[in-house]
């Protein structure tokens, strides 16, 4: 057979590898709704045990909200379970352009499309509306659904340094001879927590006659005062050309995802973008959810406020606390470990002290990056911060990591 003995123990030994340098990811099984408390059974066969999640993308607490459920019920009910088809053929219901409608309006643009998911929004955007006449520059930190969108588009490819402002007016001067120049950035950049410069990047986009990209879904329905996202909290709104953004983080935390911006451009989507025309539409009852989740996101800036404040309370209690931090304004709050095995370490520490959280290293983030990547929830109240805070001082504290920086953390445990 073409799968030997030999190819398996070739796999086999690479996996060991992996568990060897302590670096192998375990899944965690979780036996309860999306929120602030969970109860996790891990390692697999493990008793079940309650703890506090800080590591979920459910920013505004919304994913198991009781008026999304009742409105996703309804909508299994009114419309399915599934479409069983792609959009132009016969996946098409009204809810979905009612939804689309609603996105639209709440991000300030002309149009919408919705995808299975942000990444593939992602993944069939950039050859959908640019050819090997154009060139894209994007951010050296963008997610890495983007890269592999940009990989599958003909047009050229180029990047400046991160949020680095006179590196990419230098390479919109040397790209002057394209048909159109993109610029690719994060909003909010998942891993680092920091917001791109928008107001910055329009106005250099719109001196040298070039588009903006902007992934916003670690931003949408949360940053900017209503919200919006970052083009709302850089004062650009209604200024950027092409929005992606997911309904599986703030926005319900399901699945789907959309492209909206410029009309002409999401109608090249529909017309050419291979994940909208090849995979099935999202399911009704996603649908009907997400539609709960906008109206109820526009009726106030309560979830948005409270977490917030959640985000400053944590992170200036980390501080205090002696952690090394990344700087930034967002519910993403990593604390720095540099040490991927360390990392491990303390996510496993963490979890027997009651919190859920979880080591990020290589190739998630760059090699001697590692980091617990903690991110807020307005469903977080002050006593689940305050339990959390404990923990985190209690696990830095056994490894000796407080009030350390990087040199001083790499000299103990390397990179």
């Amino acid at each position: 057979m073409a799968y030997s003995e030999k190819s398996r123990d070739i796999y086999k030994s690479e996996i060991s590898g992996i568990r060897d340098a302590g670096i192998f990811k375990e899944e965690r099984y979780i036996h309860a709704p999306q929120s602030a408390d969970i109860v996790v059974e891990f390692p697999s066969g493990a008793e079940l045990k309650k703890v506090i999640n800080m590591c979920a993308n459910n920013y505004l607490g919304l994913s198991s909200h009781p008026e999304v459920i009742k409105a996703a019920h309804e909508g299994l009910d009114s419309r399915g379970y599934g479409m069983s088809s792609v959009r132009f053929i016969c996946g098409t219901q009204d809810i979905h352009r009612q939804l689309e409608n609603k996105l639209t309006k709440f991000l300030g643009t002309e149009d919408t499309l919705l995808f299975p998911s942000c990444m593939d929004a992602n993944a069939g955007v950039f050859e959908a509306v640019l050819t090997d006449k154009d060139v894209m520059i994007a951010d050296r930190l963008v997610h890495a659904s983007i890269v592999d969108g940009m990989r599958l588009c003909k047009a050229m490819q180029d990047t400046y340094k991160h949020s680095d402002m006179a590196h990419l007016e230098e390479k919109l001067q040397e790209h002057q001879d394209k048909r159109f120049r993109l610029i690719i950035t994060d909003g909010v950049f998942s891993m680092d927590g920091d917001l791109a410069k928008l107001d910055e990047i329009v106005a250099l986009a719109e001196k040298y006659d070039s588009m903006v990209f902007v992934d916003e879904s670690h931003s949408s329905g949360f940053i900017g005062k209503t919200g919006r996202g970052t083009h709302e909290h850089c004062g650009v709104l209604g200024r950027i050309d092409i929005i992606t953004t997911t309904l599986g983080k703030a926005l319900g935390g399901a699945s789907g995802g959309c492209v909206s911006g410029r009309r002409e451009l999401v109608e090249l989507c529909r017309q050419r973008a291979r994940p909208y025309l090849f995979s099935n539409t999202v399911a009704p009852v996603i649908v009907a959810g997400a539609i709960r989740v906008l109206d109820l996101i526009s009726q106030t800036t309560e979830r948005r406020d409270k977490l917030e404040w959640n985000t400053k309370y944590w992170r200036s209690a980390l501080e205090k606390a002696g952690f090394d931090l990344k700087e930034g304004d967002s519910p993403i709050v990593p604390v720095m470990l540099y040490n991927a095995k360390l990392a491990q370490d303390f996510a496993r520490d963490l979890y027997a002290e009651g919190i859920y959280a979880v080591g990020f290293f290589f190739p998630v983030v760059p090699k001697g990056a590692a980091r617990i990547r903690t991110q807020l929830s307005a469903a977080h109240d002050k006593s689940h911060l305050d339990t959390a805070i404990a923990a985190f001082t209690k696990v830095g504290a056994k490894y000796n990591i407080l009030g350390k920086g990087k040199k001083e953390i790499i000299e103990m445990y390397g990179m």
